[in-house]
């Protein structure tokens, strides 16, 4: 009822409503939120990393995420871990069903629809274990490509973009490439749409 509730109020502004719309949504108003747990790997400046990812999605529109990255060691990979949270938007899914944009072909209306900007913050080891962790940020881009022809499923995903450390972003300048270094994550990972009620959670019984 929650992802209803939402989904209605979109349509009042929306030129077609989802009723009017002849392309199905592929499973993702079956439920109002979505959990993606993936795993991969991260291709950076000074190094690879094996990655983690936790993301929680609110109708496969906005959401947050955690990643973790580890070198395990190796040497010549700085920072040896990152931990990287933070928000993302995806808005092409609601804007595209609801206007009736989708093209019926779900392989491609899922990847489309996936296309998300990613803002947050970063908290990364060096290599020198005398170095404390440092902050920093992160600007990125992702999308996502499902294994099959449902929201529910495995999907492999490509995350990439920018981070700056505290330092490049306190004084504006880049003086290496640990102050600004471009990252490229590649994941697999399984989307699952759970029913979480969210919008119900105000709601009144009527009297």
């Amino acid at each position: 009822m929650g992802g209803g509730v939402a989904c209605a109020a979109w349509a009042v502004v929306a030129p077609a409503s989802a009723a009017e719309t002849a392309e199905p949504p592929y499973g993702r108003v079956e439920g109002d939120a979505s959990l993606v747990v993936g795993l991969g790997a991260v291709a950076a400046s000074r190094g690879p990393r094996a990655e983690a990812e936790l993301r929680v999605r609110y109708l496969e529109t906005a959401g947050v995420f955690v990643t973790y990255e580890d070198a395990f060691g190796a040497g010549a990979a700085t920072p040896q871990r990152v931990l990287a949270g933070g928000f993302e938007i995806r808005p092409l899914f609601l804007l595209r069903w609801l206007r009736g944009m989708e093209r019926a072909q779900p392989w491609s209306d899922l990847v489309i629809d996936s296309l998300g900007l990613e803002l947050g913050a970063t908290w990364a080891e060096p290599s020198a274990p005398a170095i404390p962790w440092q902050a920093g940020a992160l600007l990125g881009l992702g999308v996502e490509v499902p294994l099959g022809t449902r929201a529910t499923g495995p999907w492999v995903g490509v995350h990439g973009g920018l981070r700056w450390s505290e330092a490049a972003l306190a004084t504006g300048a880049v003086r290496s490439a640990d102050e600004r270094s471009v990252v490229l994550a590649l994941t697999l990972a399984w989307h699952e749409l759970v029913m979480t009620h969210v919008v119900d959670l105000g709601d009144r019984a009527p009297e």
